[in-house]
């Protein structure tokens, strides 16, 4: 072989310089390719008790852990071989297309993780062409929110008080607002034990102790942006004084009946989603009440603990009520994968929350705008990997669930 000496015009095609990214945020956000990447920089950037009111569940947090391991623990089963030349990730979802098989769920207090809350979700929401749901316990009123996002879909999230007039009066905003869904969340008799929250003695507003002072310090900018933004306005009351914990118990109502839930869909003319449903006779109750979604949920591991893996409930609960109903999965959902994976087990829907908090902390409405990007993609390429086109063609053949935890008889 003959050797030479390289001459300066050889490197130049070697020697390619990107572009340098000024934008902080925007640099900061390209750098990161998952969730979990999302959540990464959302700790760095948000105060603790923020960012564990988020991130954290209740008791012991195994709900939330099993949940994000039962979709590690599964098998998917490519078909080769075929045309994936072009994906279509739309699906209906409640009489209404959407572009993607996820929309954004009810989350409270979201103006605590970042300033801008419901509004960059929803505005995301309705750039992506996917659903928001605004909850109860929002940071956002139901009017904003609708005048945030005019053209987008939003939905509104009930949780029953104690003060029966003042849900309905909720209900009737939302109504009056273009809000055509009610999701209403059924698993909350009472608040769970969120032990994080109580330990950072979480407030609303936020209450200044050193200990929150000193975690601050290399904060300035959530702290810059909380201050000097209007204050936190409920989409359900004036204003509170004292601990979430306090909060929720004073509003939730355990008294609530299958009987109640008729009553409220029949002040309601949209459709209804019901939340929080965790075993299979619940369920084909509900498609007896003929109510249009029932949504298997834990609450994300925040209510009780050890309670059932919404994932692993779903192929049951897909038999058992066939197509009397839509049937929606929540609570674990990190990638495009694993909203993949669910729509396979016969998931019409799904929903993501802390996934969509993680983009809003990291970097608020282009945060969010990034969140709703990298599972975009994820899920577009998995498909294109199982050799899928299009949603509707995910079957139970593509994925096998594993089985950690099984029942002793």
């Amino acid at each position: 072989m003959n050797r030479r000496f390289p001459r300066p015009r050889d490197f130049v095609p070697l020697l390619k310089f990107k572009r340098p990214m000024l934008n902080p945020t925007r640099r900061r956000l390209a750098r990161a390719l998952t969730i979990d990447d999302l959540r990464t920089v959302a700790k760095r950037r948000t105060p603790k008790a923020a960012f564990d009111y988020t991130d954290g569940s209740a008791d012991d947090e195994i709900s939330l852990a099993r949940a994000r391991q039962a979709f590690r623990d599964i098998t998917f089963h490519p078909a080769i071989l075929r045309d994936v030349s072009r994906v279509d990730t739309s699906v209906e979802v409640l009489g209404r297309r959407s572009a993607l098989p996820f929309g954004i769920a009810p989350t409270g207090f979201t103006r605590m993780m970042q300033t801008e809350g419901e509004r960059a979700g929803a505005t995301a929401a309705e750039a992506a062409g996917i659903p928001f749901a605004l909850s109860t316990m929002g940071t956002t009123s139901i009017e904003e929110v609708a005048a945030a996002a005019p053209h987008g879909r939003n939905w509104f999230q009930l949780y029953m008080w104690k003060d029966r007039d003042r849900s309905m009066a909720l209900v009737d905003r939302a109504a009056q607002a273009g809000f055509d869904t009610l999701v209403v969340t059924v698993d909350v008799p009472v608040a769970g034990a969120r032990l994080r929250d109580t330990r950072n003695g979480m407030t609303i507003p936020p209450t200044l102790t050193p200990r929150t002072v000193l975690n601050a310090v290399p904060r300035p900018a959530w702290w810059i942006n909380f201050l000097t933004t209007e204050p936190l306005a409920f989409a359900s009351l004036d204003s509170w004084s004292g601990t979430v914990a306090d909060l929720l118990d004073s509003m939730f109502d355990p008294t609530v009946t299958f009987e109640d839930l008729a009553w409220i869909t029949d002040q309601w003319q949209g459709k209804v989603v019901v939340k929080g449903v965790q075993n299979v006779a619940d369920a084909v109750r509900l498609a007896e009440m003929e109510v249009d979604a029932v949504l298997l949920s834990n609450h994300g591991g925040r209510q009780l603990d050890r309670a059932p893996v919404p994932f692993h409930l779903l192929p049951e609960v897909r038999a058992a009520v066939g197509d009397a109903l839509e049937v929606h999965v929540d609570t674990g959902i990190m990638s495009g994968q694993d909203i993949v994976a669910a729509l396979a087990a016969g998931a019409d829907f799904t929903y993501v929350g802390r996934a969509y908090l993680y983009g809003l902390m990291a970097g608020g409405r282009p945060g969010v705008d990034r969140s709703i990007e990298i599972l975009q993609t994820q899920i577009e390429r998995t498909m294109r990997l199982l050799g899928v086109a299009s949603v509707g063609d995910l079957q139970p053949e593509h994925v096998t669930q594993l089985m950690r935890l099984t029942p002793r008889h």
